[in-house]
């Protein structure tokens, strides 16, 4: 899990490969660049937009430069392959053929508010990723944003009103259960959990 705001993400390929990683990308606050003389209609849309930028052109080593994460999604071995070695030391390389040789692998991933959840098979199959993300999509419903929001404040006031070691232990478990998960008043349980913990002595 990598904070990517304000970084850089090249991806060299225009495809459907190159349109799944830049989808991914979205939403992370990273400036996104595709390098490929064509890309697809939807890749396409998003430059338009300005969500992303496109170099319409072919891969030189130079397109790399400043680069944080770089996605080799060409449908070119041996483009992707000198993608990888055109990279510097400090700079991470996936490679859409060639997990093995891959610096770091994209999981499928589901987020839920402050919720993250990442799948991957180490780029064994990405199809079952994808399967397992949907079984886990169904468990951890959008009920999970207002929970972890909740879990978030209360925590801060656990941290800060309780004390006492054992007892600060013993409410940050205690609201991390299915009982305040399923709640339908879980601030009122918590305030009368806070109103318990100051006055056991």
């Amino acid at each position: 899990m990598l904070k990517l705001e304000g970084k850089k993400a090249v991806i060299v390929g225009g495809g459907k490969v190159a349109e799944r990683k830049v989808t991914g990308l979205l939403g992370t606050g990273s400036r996104i660049t595709v390098i490929s003389p064509h890309t697809t209609d939807e890749l396409k849309r998003l430059a338009g937009s300005g969500r992303i930028e496109w170099l319409e052109k072919s891969f030189s080593k130079e397109d790399l430069d400043g680069a944080f994460l770089i996605f080799a999604a060409t449908n070119d071995n041996e483009v992707n392959q000198y993608i990888k070695m055109a990279a510097s030391d400090q700079q991470l390389v996936t490679i859409a053929d060639d997990p093995e040789g891959s610096d770091f692998h994209v999981p499928s991933h589901i987020q839920r508010g402050r919720l993250s959840i990442a799948v991957s098979t180490g780029g064994a199959s990405p199809t079952l990723a994808r399967k397992i993300r949907e079984q886990l999509e169904n468990q951890f419903d959008e009920g999970f944003e207002e929970y972890l929001e909740f879990l978030f404040s209360a925590r801060q006031r656990v941290l800060k009103e309780v004390k006492n070691a054992t007892r600060k232990r013993k409410m940050l478990s205690a609201i991390a259960s299915r009982e305040f998960l399923n709640s339908q008043d879980r601030e009122a349980e918590f305030l009368r959990l806070l109103q318990n913990t100051r006055n056991d002595v």
